[in-house]
This record gives structure tokens, sequence and C-alpha cells, in this order.
């Protein structure tokens, strides 16, 4: 058990960490003729600088912009990230996911001092390992090492009736995970996060959710037991399967992971053959912090590609539907496209033209075979999350929208979260950021630029494990036995 420490210790803010960079800019791509190198930006930005495309301020301003929504948006008693801003609601698990590498790349990046960094992901950890846990139905935060999916503010206790989450739990650990390899350092406050961050990873009852079937739960009510919906096929439960496999303690089946891809989809979209799912989440989330170029396992290793070429796949192929625009959206085109789940203007149906439109608020929306949820919202994450995968057609998608519609769409925490021009005259902009829409478009941009967070997590002893017993071979981790 991990003794209660003061929140804020010292700390040396002369051990840097040193970022290792080794392997990812020479790594092999299969079937691919897309230019992987990633020019390094981090030196002073030039005005008149272009970087894939577009202004290296544009790029810079905007990483800095959501990087601050991380560190401002925080429940000062918890630590636990808001799930949106300005509307006050709940915290968010994968939020706090997010945040953690978040402020990770605040120090890298010179935001904030290491001692700033460490002393808030020191924080996080303390509250959630001191967290109450349990079965009852109020008054904790999570149960046999899950979270609940969101948390009420100051108190940290389940909000309402939401379900202990799986996947955002996951999430969680993955952030936890980044934080335990990257705080690296002597001092006590280093120590100490890795300490928690490796409990907290570890007391974690992964196999308790299988609930003795194949396939893992989505979830788990104290009211009701387990969710009958699973975790089947290619989607962001990706990270949560490789979470569950490298578990020391509460690993789930070594053949999950076959069970897993069995049902996986794969088909051609717009011209792109791959695994296919709908909202381009999916293709992102488990991409932020493990970096699947030139790794594989037998499932893609068949199709002759790997799971970061997928994505990239997936990604042009939802830009390929939006430039088609089968409904006629206003506004879509080459520059403005990008679908994934997110708010919306309205539940509410409207005739327009000689059609009639579901417009829906937050919603699973996305493009791909077998799946279209399409009612004209853009959101600008659906091409910051794929920012690696397709640097050139991504960041002049954010670019042009950024320039086309100004603050009604970029503030101070840089994108708010979703627009739809044909709702109404004028069209509607979504007044709230969401904090899981901010992420990834802050983590994928430091990977393209960096690596760092695919770098850190290469590193992770549980990671590596979880990919070993999924399959995975080659590569960036075949090298890290060496």
């Amino acid at each position: 058990m991990i003794a209660a420490l003061c929140f804020m210790v010292s700390v040396n803010h002369a051990e840097a960490f040193q970022l290792y960079t080794t392997g990812t800019a020479n790594s092999i791509y299969l079937e691919s003729d897309q230019d992987y190198s990633k020019p390094d930006i981090r030196q002073e930005i030039d005005h008149e600088e272009m970087y894939y495309g577009v202004p290296a301020q544009f790029v810079e301003e905007l990483k800095e912009r959501t990087f601050t929504y991380f560190w401002e948006v925080v429940d000062s008693t918890t630590w636990q990230t808001d799930d949106r801003y300005p509307s006050k609601n709940f915290t968010s698990i994968a939020a706090t996911g997010f945040a953690l590498p978040a402020y990770i790349i605040g120090i890298q990046n010179d935001y904030i001092t290491r001692e700033e960094g460490s002393e808030r992901v020191l924080n996080v950890l303390q509250w959630m390992w001191d967290s109450p846990q349990g079965e009852a139905p109020e008054g904790v935060a999570g149960y046999r090492g899950f979270y609940y999916h969101f948390l009420n503010y100051e108190t940290g206790t389940r909000f309402q009736q939401v379900e202990l989450s799986t996947i955002d739990t996951a999430l969680l650990m993955a952030g936890v995970l980044t934080a335990q390899s990257y705080f690296d350092g002597s001092n006590q406050t280093e120590e100490i996060i890795r300490d928690l961050a490796d409990e907290l990873y570890k007391r974690v009852e992964w196999n308790w959710a299988m609930d003795g079937n194949p396939t893992m739960s989505m979830g788990w009510y104290p009211e009701t037991g387990f969710i009958e919906s699973q975790w089947e096929g290619y989607d962001e439960s990706m990270i949560l399967m490789i979470l569950a496999l490298g578990s020391p303690e509460y690993a789930i089946p070594d053949n999950s992971w076959d069970v897993w891809t069995s049902t996986n989809n794969w088909a051609n979209f717009y011209g792109y053959e791959h695994v296919n799912f709908g909202p381009l989440f999916g293709h992102q989330y488990s991409h932020m912090f493990i970096d699947f170029k030139g790794i594989q396992d037998d499932y893609i290793k068949e199709r002759g590609i790997d799971y970061f070429e997928n994505s990239r796949r997936a990604t042009l192929s939802n830009r390929a539907y939006c430039i088609d625009n089968p409904r006629n959206f206003k506004g879509y085109g080459e520059n403005i496209w990008g679908l994934t789940a997110s708010d919306g203007p309205a539940n509410e149906t409207k005739t327009i033209g000689n059609q009639t439109i579901e417009f829906r608020t937050y919603y699973a929306r996305g493009a791909a075979a077998g799946y279209i949820v399409d009612d004209g919202t853009i959101v600008p994450t659906a091409a910051g999350g794929s920012i690696p995968f397709a640097p050139e057609e991504t960041l002049s998608a954010l670019y042009t929208m950024k320039e086309k519609f100004g603050d009604q769409l970029y503030t101070e925490y840089g994108f708010l979260d979703s627009f739809n021009l044909t709702y109404k005259e004028g069209g509607w902009f979504n007044p709230d950021y969401i904090g899981i829409d901010q992420g990834p478009i802050l983590i994928q941009l430091e990977n393209l630029e960096t690596g760092l967070i695919w770098d850190i997590l290469k590193k992770n002893e549980y990671i590596r494990d979880g990919l070993k017993k999924a399959g995975f071979t080659g590569g960036w981790l075949k090298k890290s036995d060496k």
C-alpha cells in the first residue's frame, strides 16, 4: 500500500528527460507512398516558415493553445479533467488520461517547468489512488481498479448512474503508464509518481470484466451488473486489449486478441482497403499512445500493411467521402472534412431543400463500409487526431477551418468541438470544447513532430508485454528486446 504523500513536493528541475527518437523516422512502411519523415520544428519559428504546407506558426500556436486547455480546465479538488468547457457538468476519466501526456508535452515544449508538471501529475495520481472504491452505487469513484466514466466535481464520486467503463479506464491507464515511463528522475516526487502509476495499473481487474465470455464487456453497473455489449472487432478498444493482456496479475486469456480480431471488417471504402470502423476516433485513440508503424500481428500481416497504414487509409477514405459529399451538405470539401463522435446542433428532423435530415446532438458520426452517420456536422479532431497518418491533408484542413471561420471555431484553447453549416443560415458552431477531442489534436501533433509519447511508451514493460501477447512482432518491438 502506498502511503499518502503531501501533494506539493520539490522537484529537481535539472534532471531533464532524455528524449528517445531512434527508429521513428526510418521505420518500414508497407503498401504506402506516403512520406513519413517528420521534420522537427521545435526550434524558434520563423513567421514565414511552412510545415507540411501550412504556416509553422499556426501549428505551434495550435499545440500551445490546446495544451493550455488541459493545464487550466481541471477540477482543483480531484485534479481530474473536465469533460467539456465552458459548460460544466462533470469530469471525464478518459480526458484525464489524455491530460497526463499533455502535461508531459507541456514540459518538453517549455510551456511549464518539469517541477510544475510533476507536481500536477502527482496530484492526479495521488487523488486517484486515495479515491473511494467499492461496489456501492453511490459515494465511490471506482471498483476493482476500474473507474466510473464521469465523476462529480469536488467529491470525485460516480456521476448519477454512469457505468464503470472499461474503455475509459483503459485510456486513463494509458496516460498513467505514460507518466510512469516519463518521470524517471531520482527525486521523491518522480519516484512516487512511478510507484503510484504502477499500483494503479496493477489493481485493475481486467479479467473480471470478461465476465466469463470470450470478449470483454463494455462496462458494469452496480444496479444491474455487466453491460451485454462486448468489445468485438477493430475500434478504440485496441489499447484496452493490450493493457489487459499486459497485466501482471489480472491478465485476460492469451487468445483474447485473436478472438477480438476475428470479427474485424476488412473492406474497401472509397478506394481504400482497410479494417473499417466508422468514427475516426476508433482509428486514433490507441495510436496516440502506441506507435504501430512497422509492427504487426498475424491479422494485419496477412493483409500486407500495419495498423498505422490502416489508420492512414481510414483517414483518407473519411476525407474522400466528405469530398464526394453524397448528401450535398453545405461546406464539405477537400479542406473541410472530418466525421467522428461529437456534439451536434440538435435532436431534430428538418426538411432542407429536397431532403429530410435527422440532426443529432452528441453522436458517433462516421463514414465507413456498412456505417454512414452524417448530418452535416464537421469535427476538427477528426482531422487533428489523424495528423501523423496524413500530415498534409489534416493540417491543411485544420488551417483552412481556422482561417475560414475564425473565432466562431478557433479561440483561446484552439478548436471548439464541431460545427454544422447546413443546420441553419450562418451555420451552427459548438460553444464547447470537449476534453477527449482536444487530446488527440495535441498528442498526435506532438507525435508527428517528435514521436514523444510513442517513444516514451516504447520503454514501458507492460505495453511491450501486452503487444507481444497479442502477437505483435518486428519493427521497434524487436529492437527493444536487444
